[in-house]
């Protein structure tokens, strides 16, 4: 007989406690316990049990990849959806997640029999709609309008669709569970029976993940850590771009980009983002500079501005938009100290021109040149770009894939590249520009704006 087991889990980490309490005492977030309820069944038969082999033993085959027709999507995954596996999207709500799992499963379904969408938001003539917009209209393409679990797999099990779609996991649940759909307990449960699923089948299946406000999966953190590969949706609703980034790849590299444009007909891929996104650059002004960026294994040259005025108020101001805000303070610092600038009682505003958002030190470089030429007023040479890492004493560090950068900005027509004097002695091509290396930030400031 089966019973009923009340307890409540925190719906920010998925601790479990017997009894409520104001503050999780895991992840110490207020008031995020809620109650849920179990069913306890006596007697659960085991699923087999596995032996142990040896590793030389085991036959390693390479995974099965099918493209989507999309060669962003594709990058991103790493060449492909692979049988089997399981991908988490997430993002912002209206940023594209539902749009490219559609064109997604349109380039699929020319692959396959039938590609199954499931949608526990959306109707199926909402989808209709969506589908005409992006001029999607496949007869191979089935959609579904359906919340539980043990529906979709019953009917995917018959079907044996090519892919299929869960959009989102947040509403699915599970009849075990008797906890309301999108509880810690249901998405853990639902994500991990279709995981198994997956897995036996052979089938990928795409998970939609809403996101919290501070931009994270909603639901428990394992949710992560039960896909295969997790996809984040960023852009900012006043730009049309979209940058869909790998942060979790256990068929291919992490942190690879794919970049698309919002247009009226869907998203639309953008081969060249480096010279799109510094079309629009303006020339001869101060406080703009070109960087050269990895991102996985793609090098990216983006514009990053900075603006230095007098402050108006007793406490400057420090903004920086698409690079790490206490990364900009440390900058700023170094340039007082070793450089002499006077930046205390300046406001200093930094930003990645495009939406872009940029982690990688290699552009330490560019932020030290931006504002100084900002703070000066001198333009720096439009032919000129830079990478390099500023340590807190100044001096300027080599970075990874210094021919990787030299090569995608050759290819857009820069002519001069600066950056630490390892990295151009380390040089085995220029690729036809001129290389200039500087110890520290004293020295690149002298060979670029004479200061």
């Amino acid at each position: 007989m089966a019973k009923v087991k009340t307890f409540f889990q925190c719906q920010a980490c998925g601790y479990v406690s017997a009894k409520w309490l104001g503050k999780c005492p895991d992840c110490g977030e207020w008031n995020t316990l809620a109650e849920e309820k179990k069913e306890t069944r006596q007697g659960r038969k085991s699923s087999g049990r596995s032996e142990p082999q040896p590793l030389n033993t085991i036959v390693s085959g390479k995974e099965k990849r099918t493209t989507t027709g999309i060669k962003e999507f594709d990058r991103v995954l790493g060449g492909g959806v692979v049988a089997g596996s399981v991908i988490l999207v997430g993002g912002d709500p209206g940023i594209g997640k539902s749009t490219v799992l559609i064109q997604a499963l349109s380039g699929l379904s020319k692959k396959y029999e039938s590609v199954l969408y499931v949608s526990g938001e959306e109707s199926p003539e909402q989808i209709k709609l969506r589908a005409e917009r992006l001029s999607v209209d496949s007869g191979k393409i089935l959609l579904l309008a359906e919340t539980s679990l043990e529906n979709i797999i019953d009917t995917a099990s018959k079907l044996k669709p090519g892919a299929i779609v869960i959009d989102s996991i947040q509403t699915m649940y599970t009849e075990e569970i008797l906890s309301a759909p999108g509880s810690v307990s249901q998405v853990r449960e639902c994500a991990a029976r279709l995981m198994f699923f997956a897995k036996k089948s052979a089938i990928p299946v795409f998970l939609v993940g809403h996101v919290t406000k501070e931009g994270a999966i909603a639901g428990p953190r394992v949710l992560e850590h039960i896909v295969d590969t997790v996809l984040y949706f960023e852009g900012d609703r006043g730009h049309s771009y979209r940058i869909l980034r790998t942060v979790k790849n256990r068929f291919g590299s992490t942190n690879e980009i794919g970049v698309f444009e919002m247009t009226d007909s869907g998203l639309s891929e953008i081969e060249n983002p480096s010279e799109l996104f510094l079309s629009e650059r303006p020339l001869n002004v101060s406080g703009s500079t070109v960087v050269a960026s990895m991102e996985g294994t793609r090098p990216l040259m983006v514009e990053i501005q900075a603006l230095a005025s007098p402050t108006t108020f007793g406490m400057p101001r420090r903004t920086s938009i698409g690079v790490d805000f206490n990364r900009v303070n440390l900058l700023t610092a170094v340039l007082e100290k070793k450089a002499g600038l006077h930046l205390g009682g300046m406001d200093i505003f930094i930003n990645v021109v495009g939406g872009l958002k940029i982690i990688e030190p290699a552009i330490d470089l560019g932020i030290i040149m931006t504002i100084a030429s900002s703070l000066k007023d001198i333009p720096i040479d439009p032919k000129i770009f830079m990478f390099g890492e500023v340590g807190l004493s100044g001096e300027i560090r080599a970075v990874a894939y210094a021919e990787q950068r030299i090569k995608e900005a050759a290819k857009i027509g820069f002519k001069k590249a600066l950056m630490s004097r390892t990295n151009s002695e380390r040089l085995k091509e220029s690729f036809g520009l001129e290389i200039m290396g500087a110890g520290n930030v004293e020295e690149a400031l002298e060979a670029v704006l004479g200061i």
